[in-house]
């Protein structure tokens, strides 16, 4: 199981919202590069960035920090927030970006998505963001009548190889993840799976691995020092390594 940092943007800045929250957000770095570095040095092995006033505005806004940071780490990075055109998808791809994370368009956009998979394969991530149990869009701000269940099923039909599935109520809380909507979305033929929210202990890393998701994001645990990079990847290459 892979473990991701968080690098969430707001303002060229690194940031944590509490639930998605604009009004509870808290800066940790002024220096988004630096703290890319960090993660490296520590080994991770891919970035999770996600472009906080790009999914309020609808249009990518942090361009110049997403492309610092492609530009001086040397793991792959994915982005989302706000890309919900083909060519904001295209820009993003061309600043260096891996993989770009679909959430809004997934619900609002079905044949755009099916395009963009068809096109670009697997570096179309989709990404499943939830409110009990219910996808939400817009940066969080609006919450659909959709099921995260539903909307997994609609993306693996079109194609997608790879969900994020975030639980909001969990994200920022250090609270744990919603290990029961997780089991709920892997299936053996379905898409893999990366987890988001409430990882805050190593225990949650263990049980994630074992659950078999393939990836899990973790932001603020690792910001505020109750989880350690070393510690987490160990935990994770541990269990995945287990016959």
């Amino acid at each position: 199981m892979e473990i991701i940092p968080a690098i969430d943007l707001k303002d060229g800045r690194c940031v944590r919202l509490y639930q998605g929250d604009f009004a509870q957000m808290t800066v940790y770095a002024d220096d988004p590069v630096a703290v890319a570095r960090v993660w490296q040095a520590q080994g991770a092995t891919r970035l999770h960035l996600v472009d906080l006033d790009g999914a309020r505005a609808g249009r990518p806004q942090n361009v110049d920090a997403v492309l610092a940071i492609t530009q001086a780490v040397q793991i792959p990075v994915q982005l989302g927030g706000g890309l919900r055109r083909e060519e904001d998808v295209e820009a993003a791809l061309a600043l260096g970006v891996e993989r770009v994370i679909i959430g809004t368009a997934a619900i609002a956009e079905t044949e755009l998505v099916a395009r963009l998979l068809n096109r670009f394969g697997e570096q179309i991530v989709i990404g499943i963001d939830a409110r009990n149990g219910m996808v939400a869009t817009d940066g969080w701000t609006v919450t659909s009548t959709v099921a995260a269940t539903m909307l997994a099923a609609q993306m693996a039909a079109l194609g997608a190889r790879r969900i994020i599935y975030t639980d909001i109520s969990r994200d920022g809380a250090l609270s744990g993840p919603n290990f029961t909507a997780l089991t709920e979305l892997i299936r053996a033929d379905g898409p893999a799976i990366i987890a988001s929210g409430g990882i805050a202990t190593l225990d949650h890393v263990r049980r994630l691995a074992q659950l078999g998701v393939e990836g899990a994001i973790i932001g603020k645990a690792l910001y505020v020092g109750a989880i350690s990079l070393p510690e987490a990847l160990a935990v994770a290459q541990t269990v995945t390594s287990q016959p």
